[in-house]
């Protein structure tokens, strides 16, 4: 049961949230998959690696009730109930499982990434960032499936834990649904784990849950509820004594606790509390300059891959012994293409140059498969920027060389996120209060109406976008009878984009 919370206990909150003096130094400025791969060397920096046992002796100081019943015992997030007795408390050192067979037996060590996705190698298999002491039958009935928003239980804990089949959009399997306490605490978990290991993630299994590479680190659909209870459910003071004292123990922490933000900065997911920020994003998305293509002297034409920044690339027919500005990759009959970018986006800037014989020519570009422009090539080496794409969500951009026999070098190729410097020029003509003071409220979302609080006479049209870029609804005239509600259809929980005209608005369906 919660005990109420003072002013006093808040600012001590506050203070203990902080990280050591400069402890995040190295990911000051950046964003996007940068930040996510600063902040990865940041927290696999020190980690001390004390063994799948030693988590019984770190649970007796990470794991205790200092929140809630107060009385030191362990702190399950499988049977805690927050604002009534809970069903059973477990004494540290005292009711470590063994066997079991019903609720209450004893107390497990719970990998919130299940263990079998990583072979249960070292150092995941006893990581205490993501390792809970849970209780062994729920923790058994969990099992090895995603987390998600259960439509039919088919299990429930006795604190409301559900499992069953998923009613979260992109997946249909059978999901694990924690109560709305611990919604946060499970997703700064596993964003902690897909940030410390995201090396490693091409060799980990997926389980429907990660992703194949080191951005965005997860399924999208996963990712989508996983930002949902992140915002939903903000950081307790239990999470933050928890990190501290597995700092203690282990010497490396989760930013994602100490900086919640660090979540919206990486995958665009908005503010920590839920509501909704101001429609901008950070301006520089990606930026490949081609120093880490594999193979510079290669003059054979093959496919190349490699990874920069946390994104990764695919050149097919091509070579990597041209030059522009310095090193760049030579397509031929193929085409360049990124993996998945966060943040969306506004205008791309690209470097080309026809080398050896051929012929004046263009690259057709695609943003996730649609074409959204032309880049052109000739003897000497021209920088072209295609603005106005303004793509939101989720994105992969390629470029296809239109030739059946030009071969062109590619260098310096950037993008911006959707909603900064390429979107600022075409809000210019919208009204300054349209810019600055359209709010959703309230936000997160429930029902089927969704509230929108400013001037909105004027507005011509409405579109809700998902964070993959696609329409889902677009509404002419939304406000035309001088109501400030827009009616959506049947939008699953998670994240979503309004945009009016030229403003764009985050907001949660709960």
């Amino acid at each position: 049961m919660k005990k109420p919370l003072y002013l006093l206990t808040f600012i001590t909150a506050m203070a203990s949230a902080q990280a050591p003096s400069g402890y995040y130094s190295a990911a000051n400025g950046l964003s996007g998959a940068s930040l996510k791969t600063a902040l990865s060397s940041i927290i696999t920096n020190g980690h001390q690696d004390k063994g799948y046992n030693g988590l019984w002796t770190a649970y007796k100081t990470t794991d205790i009730d200092k929140n809630y019943e107060n009385d030191g015992s362990i702190l399950d997030i499988y049977s805690e109930k927050p604002s009534e007795t809970d069903p059973y408390k477990y004494t540290p050192g005292s009711n470590q499982c063994g066997t079991y067979s019903v609720e209450g037996n004893c107390y497990n060590r719970e990998h919130i990434i299940p263990q079998s996705f990583f072979s249960e190698a070292s150092p995941m298999v006893s990581d205490i960032h993501f390792i809970r002491a849970t209780d062994g039958k729920v923790n058994g009935m969990r099992s090895n499936y995603p987390f998600g928003k259960v439509g039919t239980a088919t299990f429930t804990s006795k604190n409301g834990s559900k499992l069953g089949n998923s009613a979260s959009s992109g997946y249909s399997g059978t999901v694990f649904e924690p109560i709305d306490e611990f919604k946060g605490d499970v997703a700064r978990m596993v964003f902690y784990f897909v940030t410390r290991y995201q090396s490693k993630l091409s060799t980990f299994s997926s389980g429907n849950m990660l992703g194949s590479s080191a951005f965005p680190g997860l399924q999208t659909w996963e990712l989508n509820v996983l930002l949902a209870w992140h915002n939903q459910d903000p950081v307790s003071q239990a999470e933050i004594n928890r990190n501290n004292a597995s700092y203690t123990y282990q010497k490396n922490r989760n930013p994602f606790i100490d900086n919640p933000n660090y979540a919206s900065q990486i995958w665009g997911s908005g503010s920590s509390s839920g509501t909704t920020p101001a429609p901008s994003a950070p301006s520089g998305c990606v930026n490949e300059t081609f120093e880490t293509i594999p193979s510079a002297s290669s003059a054979s034409y093959l496919t190349r891959t490699w990874t920069n920044n946390g994104l990764s690339w695919t050149a097919t027919d091509a070579r990597t012994d041209q030059t522009v500005s310095n090193k760049a990759i030579t397509l031929r009959n193929g085409a360049l293409t990124s993996g998945s970018s966060a943040n969306g986006i506004g205008s791309l800037t690209v470097t080309t140059q026809l080398t050896f014989t051929g012929s004046s020519g263009s690259f057709q570009v695609k943003v996730n498969g649609t074409t959204v422009g032309t880049i052109p090539y000739s003897a000497n080496a021209t920088t072209t920027t295609l603005s106005n794409i303004n793509i939101p969500g989720n994105v992969t951009v390629s470029l296809e060389n239109t030739s059946s026999g030009n071969r062109v070098a590619i260098d310096n190729l950037s993008w911006t996120c959707y909603g900064s410097s390429s979107q600022s020029s075409r809000m210019a003509t919208v009204p300054e209060q349209l810019q600055n003071h359209l709010i959703i409220s309230p936000n997160p979302v429930s029902g089927n109406t969704l509230q929108v609080k400013g001037d909105t006479q004027g507005i011509t049209k409405a579109e809700i976008y998902n964070l993959q870029g696609k329409v889902l609804q677009t509404i002419d005239r939304p406000f035309k009878h001088n109501s400030n509600s827009i009616s959506i259809k049947n939008l699953e929980q998670g994240i979503y984009l309004l945009k009016l005209d030229g403003t764009v608005l985050k907001f949660i369906v709960k």
